[in-house]
């Protein structure tokens, strides 16, 4: 479909660029990273030594999963989880670089606040791009599906339902 071709590059476009720039400035972006991980705490020594925990890695990382869940994205190549991988990325990036709570300076504070609200409408698209089957069935429905198609047959043929199976029969027999 159209709207997808001409969206998916849309939505991955913001993405890749902020992920090139992370990668172009790594320090300045641990800073804002070791602030997120500082209110961590306890919780970083619960985590396996193979998971990196200081803020440059984690930095790092960060930009390699916006470029590369952006170009995946805009390419059409496994968009669902490329979506959602940008959208768990998207969360510690939104609370530790556009904690808006935390600031004092009113226009600094506004600006802030605009960031935040525009990377929740981000993480919306995200999480729409991530459901988005492709005009496909989705898992659900076909499982569904497949349980309903099931219980039928199992009526059919002495199942547990009796010989009229399912629903069918219990709306019957209240007539």
């Amino acid at each position: 479909m159209l709207i997808r071709r001409l969206a998916r590059p849309l939505l991955a476009a913001s993405f890749i660029y902020g992920g090139v720039n992370v990668l172009r400035d790594v320090p300045s972006h641990a800073k804002a990273a070791s602030h997120l991980l500082d209110r961590a705490g306890s919780a970083k020594q619960a985590l396996p030594s193979q998971v990196p925990t200081d803020p440059e890695t984690l930095v790092r990382i960060d930009g390699a999963v916006k470029i590369a869940g952006g170009l995946l994205l805009a390419l059409g190549k496994f968009p669902r989880l490329a979506s959602l991988l940008l959208a768990a990325d998207l969360i510690p990036t939104t609370l530790s670089t556009h904690n808006w709570w935390e600031i004092k300076n009113p226009e600094e504070r506004a600006n802030q606040q605009i960031h935040f609200v525009k990377n929740l409408s981000m993480l919306g698209g995200l999480l729409i791009s991530a459901a988005d089957t492709g005009g496909r069935p989705s898992v659900g429905w076909m499982a569904k599906k497949s349980a309903h198609k099931m219980r039928a047959q199992g009526g059919k043929h002495g199942g547990p339902h009796g010989k009229h199976g399912g629903r069918k029969a219990k709306r019957h027999h209240h007539k």
